[in-house]
């Protein structure tokens, strides 16, 4: 006879338990009541994802019930806030997205018993929705990771790094032949440099284009469309970054390398922005 199967989630240094409806906090029991554990277990479930407000009515109150609904969803995610520790102008655990519902923010670990084992236990199936604090992680910053900060203000940056380095092409192209001859000077014959150069800047202007319009204009699911392409611009950026010892005649070997150290951080800048995007939406 197949045993009962429970869930145990895992986030942060918090346990839910399905089948017992008990929050633990490093091992201690919280005092969280019926409702806003359904809620839990609804976030947890679809952790990453939106879950809209009257999709959460349909499932707490059935269709012939009666109720507040607008009151009573904001009383029942405020207990579960306070349990957890979070607050909703600078959210940890619970995201309210305006007009749209809720998001949950943190890394879960499902671990799947059977009755009578510990969650612990080495025949437990181990299904994170989302990459878990327990396993290593890249040295990349990841959503979760990062505060809420106005939309207008990412904007903003992610606007002026894009029309930098378009400018940088620009310039560099429209001065080809004095980029050219300094390239002579220092290197000698470098006539591959200048093909990278030109190559490099002829695929980074109308990338820099389409994300000047996709923030412009607020495109959606911007942030997946950015990673897939980070890799490739991460290398274009990083050559470019090494500009500045064009100028290092003029400017000094110091000046160029600290501008050059600055340049290699950029890429790193423009991924935080676009995840902090997201978040702020």
């Amino acid at each position: 006879m197949a045993m009962p199967v429970r869930k145990v989630f895992r986030f942060g240094n918090f346990e839910a338990d399905s089948a017992s409806g008990e929050l633990r906090k490093s091992g201690v029991r919280l005092r969280l009541q019926d409702q806003p554990f359904q809620v839990l277990m609804i976030f947890l479930e679809r952790s990453g994802e939106v879950i809209g407000r009257e999709e959460l009515r349909q499932k707490l109150w059935p269709g012939d019930t009666f109720v507040d609904f607008d009151h009573s969803l904001n009383t029942i995610v405020n207990k579960l806030r306070e349990a957890l520790g979070d607050s909703a102008t600078n959210p940890r655990f619970i995201e309210t997205l305006a007009k749209r519902g809720y998001r949950f923010l943190v890394p879960v670990e499902i671990a799947t018993t059977t009755n009578g084992e510990s969650a612990n236990a080495k025949s437990a199936e181990i299904a994170p929705t989302q990459p878990s604090s327990s396993q290593p992680k890249s040295l990349l910053t990841h959503p979760e990771e990062l505060p809420s900060v106005p939309h207008g203000y990412v904007r903003v940056f992610f606007l002026l790094i894009q029309a930098m380095y378009l400018s940088f092409y620009i310039v560099a192209l429209a001065r080809i032949s004095p980029v050219e001859d300094l390239l002579q000077q220092t290197f000698g014959r470098a006539n591959w440099i200048v093909v990278v150069l030109i190559v490099t800047a002829a695929v980074g202007i109308p990338i820099r284009l389409y994300f000047l319009s996709a923030v412009s204009f607020d495109i959606k699911d911007l942030s997946r469309k950015f990673r897939k392409l980070f890799p490739a611009m991460f290398v274009i950026d990083e050559l470019w970054s090494l500009s500045p010892f064009l100028l290092a005649p003029q400017i000094g070997w110091g000046l160029a390398l600290a501008v050059t150290a600055a340049l290699i951080y950029v890429p790193f800048a423009q991924r935080t922005l676009v995840l902090m995007r997201e978040r702020a939406k």
